[in-house]
């Protein structure tokens, strides 16, 4: 993995799908590079009211927008203009925006996201998902560890750009790195997007242990029995052992787990109160990533044979109505063995 510092963004033009905290959070971040973006959102009053007050106040309030950030409600028109497409929706919306963008450009060359999850309809990565849309297409997902607010704010952060073709993960990542910002490039593009996806419902268990007053030391040990997971889970798709090691894998669960800027977190936190999913959803008024990828990685995990305790439970608390107190002692009174 190796930092990129040759190129820049300016001049170049790019349609950043998805106008959330982290697709906006990324716009400002692009735009501040000198690029000229347009911020797509599907709502178009929620559009309009950026527009107009030149900053997201429902997601990033008080961060203003650069001259040349420009929000639309026209996927096509913004499609049909960059030079470069990025996508940060939810994953679940991940299908129907690749299907638009087909719609636009079916020979789109190149495709970036930054996305973390499975496709809930295949439980497959998004590469593989982008892959059935675009066969031809030069893919790169961005992960590692990043909260919206910060990045908006510009304050340090190092990323991960991984692609399955190299001249494309340095190109993405020079419209990305910048003051502030470190973009390094991978070719492991299987094992970014396991880590990126699978930190999230390990996030959901320690916001639980946390929540249940259960102390540092167990949060420790969830962590670092969690990336135990991700590595495995990882592995068994195709991924590389160091990419667990770096942001995309240990960074990513680190900040994830213990900061309470993470949505994932405080659904865990939100559980270990007595609140159902939907209670906490709305009380954290934000996609929570973590809640249907723990589905799919539990799917998939059975699928591969890959043991995961920690997201077994997770998974009990979410879909079986598991109490979350129990899950977190089913996970410590497992039988003793080999680290």
């Amino acid at each position: 993995m190796a930092p990129h510092t040759e190129l820049t963004a300016t001049q170049t033009k790019l349609a950043v799908l998805g106008a959330g905290s982290w697709g906006t959070a990324l716009a400002i971040h692009l735009a501040r590079n000198g690029a000229d973006v347009a911020l797509w959102g599907h709502d178009p009053r929620e559009v309009e009211a950026l527009r107009h007050d030149r900053e997201n106040r429902h997601y990033l309030p008080g961060v203003g927008f650069p001259e040349t950030l420009n929000p639309t409600a026209d996927l096509a028109g913004s499609v049909r203009n960059a030079d470069e497409v990025l996508v940060v929706v939810p994953s679940h919306a991940f299908a129907a925006v690749c299907a638009q963008i087909v719609a636009v450009r079916p020979q789109l060359k190149t495709l970036s996201w930054a996305t973390k999850g499975f496709d809930p309809s295949s439980h497959e990565l998004l590469s593989t998902v982008a892959a059935q849309y675009l066969p031809n297409c030069d893919m790169a997902a961005v992960s590692g560890p990043t909260f919206a607010g910060e990045v908006a704010r510009g304050l340090p952060t190092a990323i991960t750009v991984a692609s399955n073709n190299p001249m494309h993960a340095d190109r993405v990542a020079s419209y990305l790195h910048g003051d502030n910002f470190r973009a390094y490039t991978s070719d492991d593009l299987i094992g970014v997007q396991v880590g990126g996806a699978t930190k999230n419902v390990m996030a959901i268990a320690a916001g639980i242990s946390d929540g249940l007053g259960f102390g540092a030391n167990a949060r420790a040990a969830l962590i670092t029995r969690g990336l135990h997971e991700i590595t495995l889970l990882g592995l068994a798709m195709g991924g590389r052992p160091e990419t667990f090691m770096g942001l995309a894998g240990l960074g990513d669960l680190a900040l994830t787990c213990t900061d309470d800027q993470s949505r994932n977190r405080r659904m865990g936190l939100a559980l270990a109160r007595g609140l159902d999913i939907a209670a906490a959803k709305r009380e954290i008024g934000q996609e929570v990533e973590g809640v249907a990828t723990a589905r799919e990685v539990h799917t998939k995990a059975n699928a591969l044979g890959v043991e995961m305790p920690i997201t077994e439970q997770t998974y009990r608390v979410l879909y079986q109505g598991l109490d979350p107190r129990t899950a977190v002692q089913n996970l410590l009174s497992r039988e003793a063995k080999s680290e």
